[in-house]
């Protein structure tokens, strides 16, 4: 997790980044290589998703070369502040995460940029549900359940995430918010030593990614009661919507998309957005967005705009009525 350190060091990347110079926005597009920034670490489910989209990406483009490189650091900060000062001719663009985009602002007291002024938002591409994930010893079998277990034993649950401000931590936060429930938060430095304490038992619950858990409920290590997309998803058959059975309209997911720096033209933007949604509706694509637990989501710019804003305001709320903080 960020630390004040490392964004006062990200910040400094802000400074020396070179601005657009207005000649490059006229530039036709695609001229050179598109870089899409991944502003995390290679192997994540940032980088997973990433890969195979910039591929189809790149095919979809007659074979003109759309790299992927990784600026992980302070929490996807550093590689957003990269791109937000990139030239804005649609050559540079972000793997933008609910974590960046939507929760960062408000856990970060000196993140450095503002979202919905320095970057266009191009694409959703995918959106990822959590899943509601209990060790077998916990006597609940659904989320109803479960949530009744928690009313009768207030404060005496205890449940793992990745890290204070996580999306685990987020979502789980949610959840208790909406239940009127109280568990107590155990946060991990990273999903790995999380899991692993879910698995022995020294847990008892988690509301990570599908691609966290969804393998060790598959061999029935760990159970999961629900997960929180409004509606089923393709990628996580048999796993009901919390929605459905214990929460009325419940829904926290995480989503991924790409965005441009603010400047960006919108002609360039839109043809983008049409490449990338023409890509979401490809067979294979489409399988292995599920194989990662994740679901096609194409949308307009001014739609996911949308979102990114709606998003923006409720994560606001939440994390302020919560007192979640950033390590």
């Amino acid at each position: 997790m960020p630390t004040r350190r490392s964004l006062i060091q990200a910040s400094s990347l802000l400074g020396l980044a070179p601005l657009a110079a207005p000649a490059l926005a006229q530039a036709p597009w695609p001229s050179r290589p598109i870089t899409i920034v991944v502003p995390f670490p290679p192997g994540g489910s940032n980088d997973l998703l990433a890969r195979p989209v910039a591929l189809k990406l790149q095919q979809a483009l007659g074979g003109h070369p759309v790299v992927v490189e990784n600026r992980g650091g302070a929490g996807g900060t550093v590689g957003a502040m990269v791109v937000a000062r990139a030239p804005a001719d649609g050559h540079t663009l972000m793997w933008g995460h609910v974590g960046t985009l939507a929760v960062n602002p408000w856990i970060y007291p000196n993140n450095p940029y503002d979202v919905l002024r320095d970057f266009a938002p191009v694409a959703l591409v995918a959106t990822l549900p959590s899943i509601l994930t209990i060790h077998p010893s916990v006597q609940a079998r659904t989320a109803a359940e479960f949530i009744a277990l928690a009313k009768a034993n207030p404060g005496s649950l205890e449940y793992g995430s990745a890290g204070n401000g996580a999306a685990s931590h987020i979502t789980m936060a949610a959840f208790c918010d909406a239940a009127g429930i109280e568990l107590v938060h155990v946060p991990y430095r990273g999903n790995g030593p999380m899991l692993a304490d879910l698995m022995a038992g020294r847990l008892k619950a988690s509301f990570a990614g599908a691609p966290v858990v969804l393998p060790s409920i598959r061999d029935g290590r760990l159970l999961g009661l629900g997960m929180s997309a409004l509606t089923p998803s393709d990628a996580l058959p048999g796993i009901p919507a919390i929605a459905a059975n214990a929460l009325p309209g419940f829904e926290v997911v995480q989503w991924h998309g790409l965005v441009a720096p603010a400047a960006t033209p919108p002609e360039v933007v839109a043809r983008i957005n049409t490449a990338v949604n023409g890509l979401l509706g490809d067979a294979d694509l489409k399988a292995r967005l599920v194989t990662e637990g994740a679901d096609a989501a194409p949308r307009t710019p001014e739609a996911f705009r949308a979102l990114i804003a709606s998003e923006l305001e409720r994560f606001r709320v939440l994390i302020g009525r919560a007192g979640i903080k950033a390590d």
